[in-house]
């Protein structure tokens, strides 16, 4: 068993300001520094142009890109270095799991990945120039793995897989920018269908209203689907699957045969969190552990979030903080059975043998 952590950021003011204070957080940090190890024995198999960057993210949110520059000034980095670290356009994603459902007034998840990516930050930020509040955990300090903001909106996304990748934004950028600039379904919709993808994702999208849409993106084609379960293959673009689908497909039969009655948030919780119901993974190495589950409440504006499995949840009441009345807490615990070093607490956490 291991000890992790979140750290439980909260922020309200401008972008730029909030990008600097993450960066005077950053600059000497463990993640960092695990960070510029793992680079070194990663093949960097994309480009940065810097031009071509600024302007696809400042068409969607001008406040991310002096998000960025605020990082920048903090970290005293090139801009190029800033980009290909947390500029979340043209940059490279391996496999993962991910399950998620929707049903009264809920979106779940669990997110699944590998421990060395995992950075610990649990963010609410509400900015003052411009863009929608939201509450969620942070991949690539930048980006947002899954979430809700303050119109009600919540997303996650699963990985689909890595084919012929173009060029375009990775997946927590595109939940963040969900999240930030976007109120119903329908606009996530019309935001995915126009943005250029790096690699194949579904966003999986929940409202107040209580619909929901599974938007499935590749670099050369999107398609929106209604279902209120979601693993790691596509329904409509199938010749865009990979080869092995057997756990993906197991995971959503898992899940079909429990909606078929009506399950309530608490029912769905134990579905997703408890180790001997199907869903949570232990396959830490294998780049699709579950580290998190989250739950989030369109309605009433809160969240649950727990990291590893059998645990009672952590009530977020988002609502109440965008009210103006912070956390009690500074940071979300849990224990994981795991002994893979996590990205944010754990020296080394590289790719080095």
């Amino acid at each position: 068993m291991k000890e992790i952590y979140s750290k439980v950021i909260q922020y309200r003011g401008d972008h730029e300001s909030f990008g600097y204070e993450q960066g005077v957080e950053l600059k000497n940090s463990i993640m960092t520094k695990n960070r510029s190890n793992q680079w070194k024995v990663r093949k960097q198999r994309f480009s940065v142009d810097i031009d071509e960057a600024k302007k696809e993210i400042t068409a969607i949110s001008a406040g991310v890109w002096r998000e960025l520059l605020g990082l920048q000034q903090a970290l005293e980095w090139s801009l190029e270095d800033i980009l290909k670290e947390f500029g979340g356009y043209r940059v490279p994603y391996l496999r993962s799991g991910c399950s998620i459902a929707t049903g009264e007034d809920y979106l779940i998840r669990n997110y699944d990945y590998h421990p060395k990516t995992y950075e610990g930050r649990y963010t609410l930020y509400q900015p003052s120039d411009g863009g929608l509040a939201v509450a969620a955990p942070s991949q690539r300090i930048t980006g947002r793995m899954d979430g809700i903001n303050e119109a009600g909106l919540a997303m996650g996304y699963n990985f689909m897989n890595r084919k012929k990748p173009g060029p375009g934004f990775i997946c927590c950028m595109i939940g963040r920018l969900i999240l930030e600039t976007c109120e119903t379904v329908e606009d996530a919709v019309a935001l995915v269908k126009r943005i250029p993808h790096r690699h194949s994702f579904s966003y999986i999208v929940y409202d107040r209203s209580g619909k929901t849409a599974i938007i499935e993106a590749t670099p050369r084609e999107v398609a929106v689907r209604s279902s209120t379960r979601c693993t790691n293959h596509f329904e409509q673009l199938v010749s865009e699957n990979r080869h092995h689908l057997v756990d993906s497909s197991r995971r959503l039969d898992v899940l079909e045969r429990h909606q078929q009655e009506t399950l309530s948030a608490r029912q769905a919780y134990q579905l997703f969190n408890d180790e001997d119901k199907g869903l949570f993974s232990d396959l830490y190495d294998s780049w699709a552990g579950t580290i998190h589950t989250s739950v989030y409440f369109p309605r009433t504006l809160q969240a649950w979030f727990t990291l590893g499995p059998n645990q009672d949840p952590t009530v977020i009441h988002f609502g109440e903080w965008l009210r103006g009345n912070d956390l009690p807490y500074h940071h979300l615990t849990g224990m994981i059975h795991t002994d893979v070093p996590f990205l944010h607490m754990d020296d080394p956490a590289d790719w080095f043998k």
